[in-house]
């Protein structure tokens, strides 16, 4: 069992019904932030235990990561006898978070109205793939069907020529961040007027949303400027730069920056014509492909000891690999090691920090039904497989 939470949300009870990663991803940071999170799964477990490599059978990577600190209860709740369980704990609960599209919670008894009728000043966050109010609200949705829908592929293809998806579930990890601001906003609106509300957040318009911060560029105005794409994202040439021992990230954007390059470097391509963010921006990839030919004539290290000294950001390439060993994480102790009952895990960590309520890894990810018992006992409620018949 988890320790006492002591973060920001110390004392906020969340009952769990999500699965995957989206729902996981919003309650591993509660967790983490010192709520008491009790993961509801049902007998087989959540899909997400069986997706990668793991310590024993059901506790993958990815499940173990994202259910940290949770306590975990096993029931079936389409039996009576999980009914009453889930409805014992929504009475005592100050959020409720599933991730079943609307007919499926529906079809449960666990529509917003009939949770709210037993606790009306509950936090109810639908996490969709489509919203409900819209025609797609009863397609199913994964990960990649939605960088797709969003628009992430068209935007590779312009960038590289192929359409592809990104090298990690942005989709899921975007959409669990936004059912987090969401729900916490409602938190805060209950601790002023006492209400509770329904909530609703759907991936692909968490990821519309996201998507359009730059790319609705131009074509927001009427009548459109530009058509809706931010061209500096997708230029060609804009990737990391090849040096003469390897590869380099930098980004000489504003003046400031660029002035100091050029004074530095000199390099023959210099013209007038770029010297102002308006005018390079207006000929991005061929500014970027001028920088590709400079970059080239020395080695990575010489590029990142000048940008430095300039004050041009500026990163060599790493590795998810690499991270786990980065100077700068293990700094700021940005990794947890927590004893589990398959060894010690070392998770990458909360990334805020907070002076007065600080988060942390509230503890190991629980084992399939691993507080099912312990927490019944606190409803005053026997274990569903120990209940009398009828």
């Amino acid at each position: 069992m988890s320790e006492a939470g002591t973060g920001p949300l110390a004392g906020v009870r969340v009952v769990d019904l999500t699965a995957m990663v989206m729902g996981p991803y919003c309650t591993q940071i509660m967790a983490d932030m010192g709520a008491d999170v009790i993961k509801i799964e049902p007998p087989r477990g959540d899909d997400t235990r069986y997706v990668s490599v793991g310590p024993a059978p059901g506790m993958s990577g990815v499940f173990v990561n994202v259910n940290r600190g949770k306590r975990g209860v096993a029931i079936d709740v389409k039996s009576d006898a999980g009914q009453r369980a889930l409805r014992a704990l929504i009475e005592r609960a100050d959020v409720f978070i599933h991730s079943m599209r609307a007919k499926a919670i529906a079809r449960l008894g666990l529509s917003y109205v009939e949770v709210a009728a037993v606790n009306p000043a509950i936090v109810y966050t639908n996490c969709y793939g489509y919203s409900r109010r819209g025609p797609n609200r009863d397609l199913p949705a994964y990960d990649d069907t939605i960088q797709a829908a969003c628009g992430l592929p068209s935007v590779q293809q312009q960038l590289t020529g192929e359409a592809n998806f990104v090298g990690t579930i942005l989709a899921d990890k975007v959409a669990g961040l936004t059912a987090l601001y969401a729900t916490t906003m409602a938190l805060f609106h209950r601790e002023r007027t006492g209400e509770g509300q329904e909530v609703e957040v759907g991936m692909f318009e968490a990821m519309a949303s996201f998507m359009l911060v730059e790319h609705v560029n131009g074509a927001m105005f009427d009548p459109p400027l530009s058509p809706a794409v931010y061209p500096r994202a997708v230029a060609p040439n804009r990737r990391p730069y090849r040096t003469s021992d390897g590869h380099i990230a930098a980004l000489i954007y504003n003046d400031k920056h660029w002035a100091a390059f050029v004074d530095a470097v000199r390099p023959a391509w210099a013209s007038d014509r770029y010297t102002t963010l308006a005018g390079r921006a207006s000929q991005i990839d061929t500014v970027y492909g001028l920088l590709a030919q400079t970059f080239a004539e020395r080695t990575t290290q010489e590029w990142l000891d000048l940008l430095r000294e300039l004050e041009i950001p500026a990163s060599p390439l790493s590795s998810p690999a690499e991270l786990l060993d980065d100077p700068q994480l293990d700094a700021v102790g940005f990794f947890e090691t927590v004893d589990t009952p398959h060894g010690p895990v070392r998770f990458p960590g909360v990334p805020t920090w907070f002076s007065r309520t600080p988060g942390r890894v509230a503890g190991p990810a629980p084992e399939l039904g691993a507080h099912t018992e312990a927490v019944l006992a606190e409803l005053g409620l026997m274990p569903v497989d120990s209940e009398p018949p009828g």
